[in-house]
């Protein structure tokens, strides 16, 4: 049954204006029209791109201020991630837009759904059309962990198909990014419990590929079954099953596939199967001729299947919120003398931190005003200068949202060309107050 039609989105500003079939028009680039699903804190329209006429779902944020305060870390890594990784197998965000009391993410449209609805609707697969799945989610998920990104929320709700059957990795919100490791390890604990792996819950460093390898166990398992192999409502017993490994298969897997589903739901992550060694299995190699027998709706029809929300977006595409510009191209642009990162500590300590880490590196500080252009007015905003012999770092800081900061670094001439920056000790004397960085040549 497709979901309750709430009112479109409200025009609100002189830029979005209500078209006579009571959709909406935003920015005056995509026509939203059928309301496709919703979260905690957005919806998600069926939009059509007023350039092509191509398709996209457009999920609409209202401003962070007003949302769920959990939104704002999610933002930064859900974007931050999306945006370093581009696979066929994971979910496209085409642009970023804002308005006065709105943000749209522009994402490539999963016209077939959740891989959950199928399994629901199925109640579970055949061997080939589950290794036809589990085939594509692992290849996607060995790109995000070659680009440093683990995605640590792996479930059939996260995993999308498009309109040809193909599956698409969505939601990062939890992922964790290169910056976010600690000795080599991650530390914060997150998931959902059924799908995450034991290290992730003992409060210790873990290996985030290593947890992703547990969640593809749990996934196979669940797609050849139909339910899951820890399930248990009392979870201290579910850890215990899952300590002990008690996996009970149905006498429909394969051998094969029992073998590589024990070898994934290892307890111990150090002897347990990676993504590497299960790509190399004949099992995993094994090729399909076929696509899998699911038949997916076309575009119209979109609206009656349920499109997971990604729910967020980084915080760093957000610095224009009042000026209803669209931020694409920040995502574009490759800065060569600048850096930026966000931050969740507060003003006064990151000017603390510029001057100690200026200073350390040998430079000296002056303050100096900077005219910055905003909604076609100019403001006087300060801004601290790291000055040594020729090299000159401007360090401005702008509120993104409250409680998180964006730091820009940029190089500026001297008169006598640009010095050689020191980009590396200006990152390393950072560190521990960073959320996520921008612009970065990795």
């Amino acid at each position: 049954m497709a979901s309750p039609q709430p009112p479109p989105p409200s025009a609100g500003t002189a830029i979005n204006r209500t078209t006579s079939d009571g959709g909406t028009v935003i920015l005056n680039k995509y026509h939203l029209t059928r309301f496709l699903g919703r979260g905690s804190f957005a919806k998600v329209y069926h939009g059509r791109s007023l350039v092509d006429k191509s398709s996209v779902a457009v999920k609409v944020i209202e401003k962070p201020s007003t949302a769920d305060p959990t939104m704002e870390p999610r933002l930064v890594r859900e974007v931050a991630a999306m945006r370093r990784l581009n696979h066929p197998n994971i979910l496209k965000l085409h642009e970023v837009m804002a308005t006065k009391t709105k943000i749209y993410l522009v994402m490539e449209l999963a016209a077939g759904g959740e891989l959950f609805t199928q399994l629901t609707r199925r109640g579970r697969m055949k061997e080939a059309t589950a290794r036809f799945y589990f085939q594509q989610l692992v290849s996607a998920l060995h790109f995000c962990h070659q680009n440093g990104v683990a995605h640590r929320d792996l479930k059939p709700q996260n995993l999308l198909l498009d309109k040809k059957g193909n599956l698409k990795i969505s939601d990062f919100g939890l992922s964790a990014l290169p910056e976010s490791h600690r000795d080599g390890m991650l530390h914060t604990a997150c998931g959902t419990p059924a799908f995450t792996a034991p290290e992730i819950v003992r409060g210790k460093g873990y290996d985030g590929a290593k947890a992703d390898a547990w969640s593809c166990g749990v996934i196979l398992f669940n797609i050849l079954t139909g339910y899951l192999p820890f399930d248990d409502g009392n979870l201290p017993n579910m850890y215990r099953k899952i300590h002990n490994r008690e996996i009970v298969f149905p006498g429909w897997i394969s051998k094969p596939s029992r073998m590589v589903i024990h070898k994934l739901l290892d307890p111990n992550p150090k002897t347990r199967m990676s993504i590497e060694s299960l790509m190399g299995l004949p099992w995993f190699r094994k090729s399909l001729k076929h696509h899998p027998p699911i038949e997916l709706c076309h575009d119209e029809d979109a609206s009656t299947n349920f499109m997971k929300l990604n729910t967020t977006m980084n915080a760093f595409d957000i610095i224009s919120l009042s000026s209803g510009l669209n931020l694409s191209g920040i995502f574009e642009e490759k800065v060569t003398k600048e850096r930026r990162f966000t931050s969740m500590a507060n003003a006064e300590e990151i000017r603390k931190r510029v001057v100690e880490v200026g200073e350390r590196l040998g430079y000296r500080l002056k303050k100096m005003k900077d005219e910055v252009s905003c909604n076609n007015k100019r403001d006087d905003q300060d801004v601290v200068g790291l000055v040594k012999g020729r090299v000159i770092v401007l360090v401005r800081l702008l509120e993104v949202v409250p409680e998180l900061l964006l730091v820009q670094l940029t190089a500026v001439d001297g008169g006598d060309g640009f010095g050689e920056v020191e980009w590396e000790e200006l990152k390393v004397g950072f560190h521990d107050i960073v959320v996520s960085w921008h612009n970065v040549v990795q």
